[in-house]
């Protein structure tokens, strides 16, 4: 595991606002509502699309990585649990899987479209919000998740500043991201899959014609997107805890901390 920096609040320049560089050839450069209506429309419009296409990118093993993830970072029952950027639920499920208790689980995604193809045997509760106003109360929630979100928010830091406000006292916080590989052959070999690979094959089995984009959009935001260090930092730098970067194959990056 890779160490803790050692952040300082009296420097923000140093922390992590927008996550990655604005991409000119999805929406207007520098214009925040833009890139905000952007993917509010493309998540929405593939939404329908989204689960078939996860399981093509993660060669059926999603599922079983993400529950790993979870227990990693200790989530067990009888955990109040809020699972920010739910999306369509993929990491909603594993956490019932883990858990067993719906009544214990707030969903929270700005986007309709993904959280109406959330489908789960027993209800739950899916609330339209953002990471940087999370809609619960402080100190309400013993484990905080965010799957593979944190390249489409706004402002990272505010996010940061949320999480540490919703965590009870101990409570757990756990960021699931895909990260560039560290050697220059992995991470070419990566871009040709997600960024070649992944959106011909979306190509041949989607039903919404932004499906294709979307995949390559996917690319180019982790190859644009901040250091894990500088992630690192700035949750450190709003009072989180013990918090650290695990890496499983060289490109999943699990942070984690407490509150």
């Amino acid at each position: 595991m890779a160490p803790p920096s050692t952040p300082s609040r009296d420097d923000p320049s140093s922390l992590v606002h927008l996550p990655h560089a604005p991409l000119p050839a999805y929406y207007r450069s520098g214009d925040a509502g833009a890139r905000e209506a952007f993917l509010r429309a493309t998540f929405d419009d593939t939404a329908v699309d989204y689960n078939r296409l996860e399981k093509i990118l993660g060669l059926g093993t999603g599922s079983w990585y993400r529950r790993q993830a979870l227990q990693r970072a200790g989530l067990a029952k009888g955990m109040q649990v809020v699972d920010v950027g739910m999306g369509t639920g993929l990491v909603s499920r594993e956490i019932l899987n883990i858990t067993g208790e719906p009544d214990r689980l707030i969903g929270v995604d700005p986007s309709p479209g993904m959280m109406k193809e959330a489908q789960f045997d027993t209800p739950v509760e899916c609330r339209i919000g953002r990471a940087e106003a999370i809609p619960v109360p402080d100190a309400s929630a013993d484990f905080v998740v965010m799957g593979y979100a944190l390249r489409h928010i706004a402002d990272f830091a505010a996010a940061a500043a949320e999480f540490r406000r919703v965590l009870k006292p101990g409570g757990r916080l756990l960021i699931l991201e895909i990260t560039r590989a560290e050697s220059r052959w992995g991470n070419a070999l990566l871009k040709a899959y997600m960024r070649g690979a992944v959106p011909l094959m979306a190509r041949l089995v989607s039903k919404a014609e932004a499906t294709p984009m979307l995949w390559r959009y996917y690319w180019d935001t982790i190859e644009a997107c901040v250091p894990p260090a500088e992630v690192v930092h700035t949750l450190a730098a709003h009072g989180l805890l013990d918090v650290e970067r695990h890496v499983e194959l060289g490109i999943f990056s699990e942070y984690r901390a407490r509150g």
